[in-house]
């Protein structure tokens, strides 16, 4: 592939790219250049984090060396939301959830490094440059930083600001020349951007995913059942969600059914080289083929797509496309069990 077509493929399905002429220098400059994403193992994994881990395919596909950081740290400094006797499970169990879902996108494994933040955030260098960046870093600069990531409060707990610099130093830390996250994760790149060459690192590109919808309207919501499709969801519990989804006839925004069709279901199936079929009755018009996720959208604003009839087609579709996770973790249920007691246990 030209440099045209590496570009391609990593900005291909994003929110936004800082700066697409930066990747592609990249690519000008070095065969295989490296990108890292972050993951606080924290609540149970969903399908929102598999759209993004979905990426990963098209960075190993360029070319890219991808590391995975799981941040065990971070999971307790963000208030808590992991305690400390519950990391390593915690850890495990996101691990293995990322594995199978770059598996199930069509990628290998094997060609993403995993590294935990406590194999190096406990070291020189990377203590020496936090304790810098501490210094020369504002508490509202700070708290900018991280707003759309850390739990917020008026009187907010010194570890979720000092998660912001840390996640903005892992960049360096790891080596990465590309920062790639959720858009959520836009003030902590922009920062290491921003404070990084002071440093005397580089400053990172970045790629940013978009979050998805709730199924149930406006953002998607961890702590709300209904709103997300869980990875260990039976096909009847994904139909059950999608088919009580949001999703009023020939409209598109806020929609999580057509969200979950573009950015994690039509990418899969692209990859498979299969295609997106919608069964109705003759008297309707008879099946509907597709190729593309724009076509799809295209019919469904016309209305010759109803969602009485997209429903069934995209709950079957995204569970067929989280069937290989779904086994994968309930074939190991000590890890759920291990991370979550109260919930599994």
């Amino acid at each position: 592939m030209d440099t045209a077509e590496r570009t391609e493929l990593v900005t291909r399905f994003t929110e936004e790219v800082v700066e697409v002429d930066e990747i592609e220098a990249l690519f000008e400059e070095r065969e295989n250049p490296t990108a890292y994403i972050g993951y606080a193992p924290t609540g149970e994994m969903h399908i929102g984090h598999f759209t993004t881990m979905r990426k990963l395919a098209d960075f190993i596909d360029a070319g890219l060396d991808v590391t995975v950081l799981v941040a065990d740290l971070h999971a307790h400094l963000d208030d808590a939301k992991s305690p400390f006797e519950l990391l390593e499970a915690r850890s495990a169990y996101y691990e293995a959830a990322i594995v199978g879902m770059i598996e199930a996108a069509g990628a290998d494994p094997d060609s993403v490094s995993f590294v935990r933040g406590t194999e190096y955030q406990l070291e020189e260098p990377y203590t020496l440059d936090l304790y810098r960046m501490l210094a020369e870093t504002t508490l509202s600069r700070a708290q900018r930083a991280g707003s759309e990531v850390v739990r917020q409060s008026e009187n907010p707990k010194l570890g979720g600001l000092v998660y912001t610099l840390m996640q903005a130093l892992d960049v360096a830390a790891l080596d990465a020349d590309i920062a790639y996250g959720g858009i959520d994760q836009r003030g902590i790149y922009m920062l290491a951007r921003e404070q990084l060459p002071d440093s005397g690192y580089d400053k990172p590109a970045c790629v940013f995913a978009p979050l998805l919808s709730g199924l149930s309207g406006g953002k998607m919501s961890a702590s709300e059942e209904s709103s997300k499709v869980n990875l260990t969801d039976d096909d009847a519990a994904v139909e059950e969600k999608i088919n009580g989804a949001y999703c009023p006839a020939g409209e598109v925004e806020d929609n999580g059914v057509l969200e979950y069709l573009r950015f994690l279901v039509f990418p899969v199936l692209d990859e498979r080289g299969e295609q997106f079929v919608v069964e109705r009755p003759e008297e309707y018009g008879g099946d509907l083929v597709y190729d593309d996720y724009e076509a799809v959208e295209e019919d469904f604003v016309s209305g010759e797509l109803h969602p009485a009839d997209l429903k069934p087609a995209a709950a079957a579709a995204i569970s067929a496309v989280i069937d290989p996770v779904r086994e994968q973790l309930l074939d190991n249920p000590e890890l759920l069990e291990d991370a979550y007691p109260e919930k599994y246990a």
